[in-house]
């Protein structure tokens, strides 16, 4: 299967892919089922109210990653990646005080933001972690309309029978190809090194040409550059960002003050072997402190692993050598590779395998991506992607209080580290190496179904319960 970079890299909102923009794009599949004819409505039938429950993961740490306000906000028409994060507020006080949604070609229908966004805690449902059901009601609360969506993470939403489809190998979800319809159809690492041996491409050009099959080049370079511009905007906000993120912490934004201190560091051209480091770390804070306050970010592959990529994208440019438009698309288009694979033989969602499916897939991609950057061969640039993952393997997700900001900021900081490092102890070799990249994503998947679920987005295990959260 093939999954294009715009999948696995999404302009939207934060806090969270799986628990904030998936949600929301749930509901907005359920809007338009809804104005469909794809559903046996009885007739004479009038749905007159919307009700969603949220389950699993979303039920525990859903008010925390402001799910109850995504599924509100979808359900009035709004997408991640349009909707106005400065407007979001007066949006739902809106909905607030008349209990209507009226989303763009639907009529006026009920919704009660307290009574009818149900968390559902004793009910996980069976595909997912991360499960939501949207009901239409009629005017006497009885359901004409019942669809289950899972949020499996980075944003993507399947159905419950996309699902249960998906799993089986027996379909294609919306979005992915067959392999019959791309030049490179290389559905894991051993299998994209063989077809770089043998047509002498890059793990690059190879992506190209299979996102070519859908859209043009000038569509393709215009969209890669939509993606950095949006990340590199992301730092710069979360830069000149100050005061304290929302949510009930009191976890004050530190990215800006630290900027400022290697920036006067820089200008009087004082050496500290740790600089490096630190401006790495700085460069992803800033992305993850603007995720946590709900800002617009970019999933790579996730919004809680959001900075990994930026930030060693960025710090590259700025520290190391200067980069074009044509090798920062290279970067992104070799990172995508790396999370698809990822994506399509293990998992990418927090709520079920962990943070090694966030931050650790996050490293690997940015991991790639710099060594692709950097000249390495495609076996060297696989070589860093399993170094940057095999690092990874078994960290928990465990946010304190449900919030993407302690563990989840500092992580990012360390997995944009560990992502520089891994490029540069594969490209001190041939590509050669012991543990395969595909062999390291298989120890990620069964290490994620041995975890327990309190270490799994569910904030009832870990720091989450060790740390006073006040």
């Amino acid at each position: 299967m093939f999954l294009s970079v715009f999948e696995v890299f999404k302009i939207g909102v934060g806090p969270s892919s799986s628990h904030t923009m998936g949600p929301m794009s749930a509901a907005l599949r359920f809007l338009d089922l809804l104005a469909s004819n794809d559903w046996p409505r009885p007739a004479g039938a009038v749905v007159s109210r919307l009700r969603v429950s949220l389950h699993g993961s979303l039920a525990y740490t859903g008010l925390g990653h402001a799910t109850d306000r995504a599924v509100i906000l979808g359900l009035a028409g709004e997408a991640p990646d349009t909707v106005d994060p400065d407007a979001m507020d007066d949006i739902i006080a809106g909905i607030r005080a008349t209990g209507m949604v009226t989303p763009p070609g639907h009529p006026s229908y009920r919704l009660d933001c307290d009574e009818d966004v149900i968390f559902e805690k004793r009910e996980p449902l069976p595909g997912h972690a991360n499960g939501m059901v949207f009901l239409a009601l009629n005017a006497n609360g009885n359901t004409l309309l019942r669809q289950v969506y899972y949020s499996i993470g980075g944003g993507f939403v399947l159905s419950d029978t996309e699902l249960a489809a998906w799993k089986e190998k027996k379909d294609f979800p919306a979005g992915e190809q067959s392999a019959e319809d791309i030049p490179f159809p290389f559905r894991n690492a051993a299998e994209m090194l063989a077809m770089a041996g043998r047509s002498g491409l890059s793990i690059a050009a190879m992506k190209r040409a299979n996102e070519e099959t859908r859209l043009s080049r000038t569509e393709l370079d215009e969209g890669l550059d939509r993606l950095w511009d949006a990340m590199d905007g992301c730092i710069d906000r979360g830069l000149n960002g100050e005061g304290v993120l929302p949510g009930g912490l009191n976890v004050k934004r530190r990215a800006g003050k630290l900027h400022e201190k290697l920036s006067e560091a820089r200008r009087s051209n004082q050496f500290d072997p740790m600089m490096a480091n630190d401006w790495l770390a700085v460069f992803a804070m800033a992305v993850n402190e603007e995720n946590a306050a709900g800002g617009r970010v970019v999933t790579a592959p996730t919004n809680g692993a959001a900075g990994v990529v930026p930030a060693t994208l960025r710090y590259f440019r700025e520290f190391q050598k200067p980069m074009g438009k044509a090798a920062i698309r290279d970067f992104l288009l070799t990172a995508a590779a790396i999370g698809g694979i990822i994506k399509s033989n293990a998992s990418i969602s927090g709520a079920e395998v962990g943070c090694q499916g966030e931050v650790g897939s996050a490293s690997a991609m940015a991991a790639a991506g710099l060594a692709a950057a950097m000249g390495g061969t495609p076996e060297q640039v696989e070589n860093a992607a399993e170094i940057a993952l095999e690092h990874h393997l078994g960290m928990t997700c465990d946010p304190i209080a449900g919030l993407v900001q302690v563990p989840c900021i500092e992580r990012n900081a360390l997995g944009a580290v560990k992502a520089v490092t891994a490029a540069s102890l594969a490209l001190k070799g041939d590509g050669s190496h012991f543990v395969p990249l595909d062999n390291c994503i298989e120890t990620m998947r069964q290490t994620g179904g041995d975890m327990h679920e309190k270490y799994k987005e569910t904030s009832t295990g870990g720091l989450a319960v060790n740390v006073v959260d006040c």
